[in-house]
């Protein structure tokens, strides 16, 4: 390991520390950059896998690193970004120069960032739905959600959405519950006498 890639380390470190832009609109704490991030991953693996296609390794990089910029531009919101264009190109470069991952934004970033790829698509089609599942979560919580956004998400999910996948995932979080994975799992149902 060199010098560049323990700055690296610790560079990303900080995206756990970084919150996300749209939560300045619903004073709300939202997830870090970091946490987003993770969720994105497997949201990406998940809809490969329901699509039956796309490379999940590319796409599993990808959805790794997709953010990663935000460590020097930081996450705009959908407000600030009619006003600010981050120069996440250098930033990333930047951020991999030197280390012994530079190889990844020729690899896996720049590609992202085209669009244009089945991978590139379906990770942009998590990093979106990301927001859907967090937005359950928070009104789960008692929080409401601007009414307004209902438009701009359905929005989203008719003309944004890449894959059929996602638009399946998005109308499934619509009515979820996110409480029933531990309802059903809870040592009640599933150790006979627990309590006793």
């Amino acid at each position: 390991m060199n010098k560049k890639d323990l700055e690296f380390l610790y560079e990303i470190g900080t995206l756990s520390n970084m919150q996300r832009g749209w939560g300045q609109h619903i004073k709300q704490k939202v997830a870090s950059v970091s946490e987003h991030m993770y969720r994105v991953m497997w949201l990406a693996l998940i809809i490969s896998r329901m699509e039956k296609a796309g490379d999940e390794n590319k796409i599993i990089k990808m959805a790794m690193s997709h953010d990663l910029a935000e460590t020097r531009v930081s996450d705009l919101s959908y407000v600030q970004k009619v006003y600010a264009h981050p120069d996440e190109t250098s930033a990333f470069k930047d951020l991999f120069n030197g280390t012994i991952v530079e190889n990844f934004y020729a690899d896996v970033v720049e590609e992202y960032e085209k669009r244009e790829s089945l991978e590139a698509k379906i990770v942009k089609d998590a990093d979106n739905l990301d927001v859907d599942l967090e937005m359950r979560e928070i009104q789960a919580n008692g929080f409401i959600i601007p009414k307004e956004w209902d438009g701009f998400r359905r929005d989203l999910r008719d003309k944004k959405l890449y894959t059929e996948s996602a638009k399946k995932i998005w109308d499934e979080i619509q009515n979820s519950n996110i409480n029933d994975w531990h309802v059903k799992a809870n040592k009640w149902l599933k150790i006979p006498g627990a309590g006793r």
